[in-house]
């Protein structure tokens, strides 16, 4: 297996910036057109969970747009082969330490790369909302 070529490490980190791109713009279906269409497909937030496109949908639809500022620290994009991939980050927003933590599981789908899991958290500790869910 042929960890991180370069081609397919591209194609993935493109994906992830669409990704968060749309997360910032605050754009519902964009960020759940990211996700795998399948009830097989998990988000676990800060304080929420979805199990299944469905859920996330609905559950996005309902949610405010970020702040603005949010900023990403130490991205890493690690594929395995040609269809599979996890990303991983930190990240912040102004006048709060980045205490976001953020990774996603990437699968090349007929359709394209998709994220078939999520899971964000803060550590222990972290300030009480310095970090809205993603």
């Amino acid at each position: 297996m042929e960890i991180d070529r370069a081609e397919v490490v591209a194609e993935v980190t493109a994906a992830f910036a669409g990704y968060e791109q749309a997360l910032v713009d605050g754009d519902a279906d964009r960020i759940c057109g990211y996700f795998w269409q399948s009830d097989r497909t998990v988000r676990f937030g800060l304080a929420d969970h979805q199990y299944g496109w469905d859920e996330q949908r609905t559950w996005r639809a309902a949610q405010p747009a970020l702040p603005p500022g949010r900023r990403l620290v130490d991205p890493v994009v690690t594929t395995f082969g040609p269809d599979l991939a996890v990303v991983t980050t930190r990240f912040g927003y102004p006048g709060a330490a980045a205490t976001g933590r953020q990774t996603q599981t990437w699968v090349r789908l007929p359709v394209g790369w998709r994220i078939v899991t999520a899971h964000v958290s803060e550590p222990a500790g972290a300030p009480t909302g310095s970090d809205p869910p993603t």
